[in-house]
């Protein structure tokens, strides 16, 4: 992709196998009880991301960690933000007197 910085690809030995590096983790899903990653490989381009099973994963553990931590951070922040908004919605509401029956006879 145009704009993207390459770098040269390089195999890693993992308990004597070589495997690519995990640059680090885009996203998450659970299909029939079967959690993937989307991996983007370290030295390669958008276009060589790919869906991995958390069984394939095994060498990168502390990456996927650090991706779960983010993700669950994530939640927590968008909850909270959930609250001020249903908070903020009320305070819009009309005042306690202007009941119904006086604005609609």
């Amino acid at each position: 992709m145009e704009g993207q910085k390459i770098e040269e690809a390089k195999l890693v030995k993992v308990e004597g196998v070589e495997k690519w590096d995990v640059e680090k983790f885009l996203n998450k899903q659970k299909i029939r009880e079967v959690v993937k990653y989307l991996v983007q490989w370290k030295g390669f381009t958008v276009e060589y991301d790919t869906w991995e099973k958390e069984e394939n994963l095994g060498n990168a553990r502390k990456v996927v960690e650090e991706f779960e931590e983010r993700m669950n951070a994530e939640v927590r922040r968008q909850e909270k933000l959930d609250m001020v908004e249903k908070r903020d919605f009320r305070k819009r509401e009309l005042p306690g007197k202007y009941m119904a029956k006086m604005l609609y006879g």
